[in-house]
Order: structure tokens, then C-alpha cells, then sequence
């Protein structure tokens, strides 16, 4: 079937995919832009597993403050070559992710770095919690765990629905860099500082705020 540019340009701008990409992912899904978007999206994923063995050492610190400086974060992620580490495109990521991060409010990066001690702090509580209800043993459970596994996506930066666009993971987000950009990519660490954390004080809002601006 014959490819209009005008659906093309509109899968570019869903996807950040390259012409003759968006090209084949249209034809292969008869024109469905939406099916388009999960065809070139599971392609990234693909792309992303096959580089997952390569060694990214070279990479950028990014760093986003939110107005005022209330809220500021570091974050460290790796590419191959100090080539991609100057592409745009990759730098764009970066930003992208550190200011998720300042809206999200991630712990860790990844699942298996979250400690056991947390992971059964929050099962107990959980597990009281289903208890109460008066629920047989086996559905207590069921529901413990889904609550763990709910409670452990929310927290993981790889897990979380990307701020400006909820219908993809920072992992998706990562993994259409990668198909696009052609190298391992790997966030590898960050860091995130809120004026006052910790100290004794008026609860306040700047995660929503940082949110809602990244949604205007």
C-alpha cells in the first residue's frame, strides 16, 4: 500500500524513529499508526537486547535544577563512544531524564538494587494490611505481592511511566535511544537533592510543580 508522508511525519513525531524506519513500520501494520508506534517500539527493545552485552564506558553527567533551585539533580549515563556521548540526540535523553527524575522522585535505578531490608519492611506492612480484611492465607498472599511488585515498579526509575509521555517506561524511553542512536546506553546512577529533605519542615509541593510543568 502507498505510504502517505504526512502519516510518516506524524509516526516521526510519536516516535522519534528515522523516515525509512517509520516507512517499513507502516506498510508492515497497513497504515495503523498505533500499531505503527508498538511495531517500532518493540523494535527498540530488540535493538536494545541485542546491545545489552557491549561495554558503555564513555557517556555524560547530566544535571536538571528545577526553578528556583529547589530541586536539583545529577545523573550519570554511559554510551559506547565519546562520538554518540556528543549527539544530540543523546544529550536530549539526558535532560529528558534527569527531569523525569526531579518530577518522579525515583530510589533506585533498577529493581534488584532496591535492599531486602525495604522489600520485607514494606510486605509486612502490606501483609497486615490484607489481614485485616479477614481474607483467606492464600489470597493474602496474592495481594501482598501484587502490592510488593506495585510498590517496587513505582520506585524504580526503569519501571516508572516517563513524565512526558506515560504511555512509555523510562526503559522504552531508553530503549528507542538505543534502536535510534545505535549503541549500548545505560543509566547508570543519579542523584537527586530537595532544598530541606530531611530536615524538619512545611511539607511542600515541588515534585507536583516540576511534573506539571513538564506536562505544559
Amino acid at each position: 500500500m502507498e505510504i502517505s508522508a504526512s502519516s510518516v511525519r506524524d509516526l516521526r513525531e510519536k516516535t522519534g524513529a528515522g523516515i525509512m524506519d517509520c516507512k517499513k513500520a507502516l506498510k508492515e501494520t497497513e497504515g495503523d499508526i498505533d500499531k505503527a508506534v508498538d511495531f517500532l517500539r518493540q523494535k527498540g527493545l530488540s535493538a536494545a537486547s541485542k546491545k545489552a552485552g557491549r561495554t558503555a564506558t564513555e557517556g555524560l553527567v547530566g544535571s536538571y535544577l528545577h526553578a528556583g533551585g529547589k530541586i536539583g539533580v545529577l545523573v550519570e549515563v554511559n554510551c559506547e563512544t565519546d562520538f554518540v556521548a556528543k549527539n544530540e540526540d543523546f544529550q536530549n535523553l539526558i535532560k529528558d531524564i534527569a527531569m523525569h527524575i526531579a518530577a518522579a522522585n525515583p530510589l533506585n535505578v533498577r529493581r534488584d538494587e532496591i535492599s531486602a531490608e525495604l522489600i520485607e519492611k514494606e510486605r509486612e506492612m502490606f501483609r497486615a494490611q490484607a489481614l485485616e480484611t479477614g481474607k483467606p492465607e492464600n489470597i493474602v498472599d496474592k495481594i501482598v505481592q501484587g502490592r510488593v511488585d506495585k510498590f517496587c515498579s513505582e520506585i524504580t526509575l526503569m519501571e516508572q511511566p516517563f513524565v512526558k509521555d506515560p504511555d512509555k517506561t523510562i526503559e522504552m524511553v531508553v530503549s528507542e535511544a538505543v534502536a535510534k542512536i545505535g549503541e549500548k546506553i545505560s543509566i547508570r546512577r543519579f542523584a537527586r537533592f530537595h532544598v530541606g529533605e530531611g530536615l524538619e519542615r512545611k511539607e511542600s509541593n515541588l515534585a507536583e510543580e516540576v511534573a506539571a510543568q513538564l506536562g505544559n
